[in-house]
């Protein structure tokens, strides 16, 4: 059974992409899938239970995807092409189905480990693509290779240890790194207190009160996190910061971090 926040989160990304009938039908059919629902679950226990790590499953996903989502929208609205629309080999809705897989699948490795857990997702998430795609566009072959493709860089490249170059996947990259909120380290950090090498992300995550990605003043997406600690900073430099450095869709955004009530530092 589906948690609150898989379900609350379900609503947000189906009332974002309400523009947009294709992505609708694809994302319904995978909210639905038992057995990416499955995957998802299980990659959780590992990261939680067996690795000790924070939030790496169904909550954790479909929260990158709806961040994803809202940072393309935003861009969308300035006036700003995806690499698929200026290549002119497909639509916004293409780039936003591209970014909906992605976002939805790209932690499917975490249920073998962590180690190079990118590249077990691009295999694992391919058949659960396959019949995805063909679900929503039949037998049109050339859409559906495209849309395959774009997802697949995006998770392969959204732990930055492998160049990316389309803007879809820049997104990817950068809304991963978004969700860095303290609910991704409550479990983790119920579980087990004892210290042990790694907390550092686990104890940074957890003074990371809110997230926010809204329209910028001097870029098209501004990201701001309010922390309620100085150890906060570790999750976003070592972190965001590195994901957004390493992102095609870089000169799109501004940054902007610190603690609630004290001055804000601007990274970008």
């Amino acid at each position: 059974m589906k948690s609150p926040k898989e379900i609350n989160l379900e609503s947000k990304i189906l009332n974002k992409l309400k523009n947009f009938p294709s992505c609708i039908k694809l994302v319904h059919y995978l909210f639905e899938d038992m057995e990416l629902q499955a995957m998802q679950d299980y990659a959780n226990n590992v990261s939680i239970k067996r690795l000790g790590f924070n939030d790496h499953g169904p909550v954790h996903m479909r929260q990158v995807a709806n961040n994803a989502i809202k940072m393309l929208n935003i861009l969308h609205s300035n006036g700003i092409q995806t690499s698929l629309e200026r290549e002119e080999i497909g639509t916004f809705e293409d780039s936003m189905c591209g970014v909906v897989l992605a976002g939805l699948m790209h932690d499917l490795g975490m249920m073998i480990g962590r180690a190079s857990h990118e590249e077990m997702s691009v295999i694992l998430a391919i058949p659960i693509m396959d019949r995805a795609l063909a679900h929503v566009f039949g037998d049109d072959i050339t859409r559906k290779t495209i849309i395959r493709s774009l997802a697949l860089e995006a998770i392969a490249g959204h732990m930055s240890t492998q160049r990316i170059h389309s803007l879809e996947a820049g997104i990817i990259l950068i809304a991963d790194g978004c969700d860095m909120t303290k609910g991704r380290a409550r479990i983790p950090l119920a579980i087990n207190n004892t210290p042990k090498v790694g907390d550092i992300h686990k104890y940074s995550a957890n003074a990371i009160e809110r997230v926010m990605i809204k329209p910028g003043e001097r870029k098209p997406i501004k990201i701001t996190i309010e922390m309620s600690g100085d150890v906060g900073f570790f999750q976003i430099e070592e972190v965001l910061f590195t994901k957004v450095n390493s992102s095609p869709a870089k000169e799109y955004v501004e940054l902007y971090a610190g603690v609630v009530g004290e001055e804000f530092k601007c990274y970008l």
